[in-house]
């Protein structure tokens, strides 16, 4: 079984304490998720690049129960 929510959350957190970080199970079923992350490390960051911060600090979890990440990312206004 993957991840839940608020684990792909903790686990942004961890490899990012400075983000701000909203997860979601989109439909129920653990294998669907949606990410928001907001940080300052992403300023200067092409979207790509700050993909990879995210997917570096999920690297244990994808592939291995969580199929599919919606992912936005931003820097704070």
């Amino acid at each position: 079984m993957g991840p839940s929510a608020a684990e792909i959350e903790r686990l942004i957190r961890e490899r990012m304490p400075d983000a701000d970080v909203t997860a979601s199970d989109l439909r129920g079923d653990g294998n669907h998720f949606a990410a928001h992350v907001v940080s300052p490390s992403f300023k200067g960051l092409n979207r790509v690049d700050q993909h990879r911060m995210v997917f570096e600090a999920l690297k244990d979890v994808m592939g291995k129960g969580m199929p599919a990440l919606a992912l936005q990312t931003s820097v704070p206004e």
